[in-house]
Order: structure tokens, then C-alpha cells, then sequence
């Protein structure tokens, strides 16, 4: 998977563009997992299948570390739509907020995670000396 992730981005940004993306990921991660767990304990009171609650929950936690982005985000995105499109929910504005997640989810799988992430240490572009001037030990 570590080269197709770098070809998928060609760089892992850092400073304001990176942090950006960071907190693209925490906003949508944090409501992700909220909405999971909380639809285990019942606190939503929405009658939502596990799986829908399972992937929200998963997914959310592989966005927080910005492990294996690309893959979270679509699948977070599908479910999320499934989730908003498939439900009966008691108020019609409800049905925006996994829309709104989805966007996300689907927009930070398109521009990457940052150099903040788990996915820019593992697959990240690597840079080594080659005159051995340099060389750390």
C-alpha cells in the first residue's frame, strides 16, 4: 500500500495548508465517532443499524490518526450518504449532518492528511544522502 498512497499524493503539506487539513480531520473524526458511540448507548434515539454505527466509529478513528486516509474517507463518505438517504429521521434537518460528514470525509480523502499524520510517516517521500557528508547515526 506504501506506494500507491505516495502516488496518490505527491506531498504531505506541512505548515498552514497542513494544518488545515489536521483540523478537516479532528472536526470531522470527532463528530464521526460521537455519532457512533452515541448511537450504541442510545442517546440519539435514532433506530440506526450497528454496521452504519461501526464504520462511523472506525472510520473516524482512522481519520483522527490520518491512518489510511484515502481508504477512510470513501468509505466514510458511502456510509455517511447511506446513513442520510436510507434513514427515517424524526426531523427532515437531521438528515444534514451525515451529509455534511460526508463532504468532509470525501474531501479529506481527495487532498490527503498532512504532515500530520500516521499515513506522512509511514508512506511519506523519504529523503536520503547519497554523498554520506551528511549521514545521521
Amino acid at each position: 500500500m506504501g506506494p500507491t498512497l505516495q502516488r496518490l499524493f505527491s506531498t504531505f503539506p506541512d505548515g498552514w495548508p497542513g494544518l488545515g487539513l489536521l483540523l478537516l480531520r479532528f472536526g470531522a473524526a470527532i463528530r464521526l465517532i460521537y455519532f457512533g458511540t452515541a448511537g450504541v448507548t442510545g442517546a440519539l434515539g435514532q433506530s440506526v443499524s450497528v454496521a452504519v454505527r461501526v464504520a462511523a466509529v472506525v472510520g473516524g478513528l482512522l481519520l483522527l490518526i490520518g491512518l489510511w486516509t484515502p481508504i477512510a474517507g470513501i468509505v466514510v463518505a458511502i456510509d455517511q450518504l447511506w446513513s442520510a438517504f436510507s434513514m427515517q429521521y424524526s426531523h427532515p434537518d437531521d438528515q444534514w449532518l451525515p451529509i455534511v460528514l460526508a463532504v468532509l470525509a470525501a474531501g479529506v480523502a481527495m487532498l490527503g492528511t498532512g504532515a500530520w499524520s500516521v499515513d506522512a510517516r509511514l508512506f511519506g517521500r523519504k529523503r536520503f544522502e547519497v554523498n554520506g557528508r551528511n549521514r545521521r547515526r
